[in-house]
């Protein structure tokens, strides 16, 4: 069976090993494939893998051969799932591999909006505690999150892990969910409509994934019930918020600082209004990416596609 991978560089640029889904058919990997190429090297294969390239309605109605897509993520909003599901293309995504590892970036980016640790860094590396005549110095507010309340949009594995790690800081966790999850909560972490979330909240970190109902949820309206001097975290996706709506709360002082992994545009476009943000941090969506992470992805991204050839298939988001 033939096997082709159309974008493996972020996944695996030199220091995984493909053999593992080479052993199960024919495997033919693209580091990167253009809009432009994609038909054309899908070819006769009847196993898809992707990551970021589109498989549109046009592309899938044009790839007769396609009997299994493996998303190589767990967001799988670029597979066009209501075609694949009328072609009988099964469609399978990993989840959960990437817990510990985004759950970490999201505490990297808190913590630097609370110590700028960079820029004292750089501070003193160009002189600056050198010509000091105090013994310490700091040029940003610090912050301690003992005592401030996380607010966590989306509770799933990953927002569950941060609430532990928040928790582990002394911070007071509140989380809304579609579905309320009350075996999670405990005395530090407790339920709240969003709404009262946003008000109370002095961190607010985003875990939901892109839907018709999370698209824009994070807007001038909703920034407004926030409280003044808030910081906000997204490392879900970009369109969760609109970055005109964030850039100008910032740059008014009614947020003091942004952290975000994900914007609405990837690769970021250098008119992007966050670029220009007042104290808004930028990482190039990478909180997936520790090398532990993704060894557990292609693991999965195996498993998958082993159920897949005994005609058990797992982790199906459409059939």
């Amino acid at each position: 069976m033939k096997i082709v991978v159309l974008d493996g560089y972020t996944l695996n640029p030199g220091d995984l090993s493909w053999d593992g889904i080479r052993g199960l058919g024919d495997l033919v990997v693209y580091d990167r494939t253009p809009a432009e190429k994609t038909i054309e090297r899908i070819g006769d294969a009847e196993i898809v893998l992707t990551n970021k390239v589109m498989l549109t309605r046009e592309i899938l109605m044009k790839a007769p051969s396609i009997k299994y897509i493996g998303v190589i993520a767990t967001g799988y909003n670029v597979v066009d799932i209501e075609t694949a599901k009328e072609l009988g293309i099964i469609v399978t995504n990993v989840p959960a591999y990437s817990t510990a590892s985004v759950a970490q970036l999201v505490f990297a980016l808190i913590l630097e909006l609370c110590h700028h640790v960079g820029e004292h860094n750089r501070a003193v590396h160009n002189g600056a505690w050198t010509s000091s005549i105090d013994f310490s110095f700091w040029n940003y507010p610090l912050i301690e999150l003992a005592g401030k309340t996380l607010g966590i949009i989306g509770f799933g594995a990953i927002g569950q892990a941060t609430a532990n790690i928040a928790a582990a800081f002394g911070m007071n966790i509140l989380y809304f969910n579609r579905t309320r999850k009350p075996e999670f909560e405990t005395d530090r972490i407790q339920f709240a409509e969003l709404d009262t979330l946003l008000s109370e909240s002095d961190f607010v970190s985003l875990h939901c994934p892109l839907t018709n109902e999370t698209r824009a949820l994070i807007n001038k309206e909703k920034i407004a019930k926030m409280k003044d001097g808030a910081f906000l975290i997204n490392t879900s996706r970009g369109d969760v918020l609109v970055e005109e709506d964030v850039a100008e709360a910032l740059n008014s002082g009614k947020l003091a600082g942004v952290g975000v992994d994900v914007v609405s545009v990837e690769p970021i476009k250098q008119n992007n209004p966050l670029l220009k943000a007042k104290n808004c941090i930028i990482t190039p969506h990478f909180a997936w990416a520790a090398k532990e992470s993704r060894s557990r992805l292609m693991d999965t991204l195996i498993k998958n596609i082993q159920a897949f050839l005994n005609n058990d298939p797992i982790n199906v988001v459409s059939i």
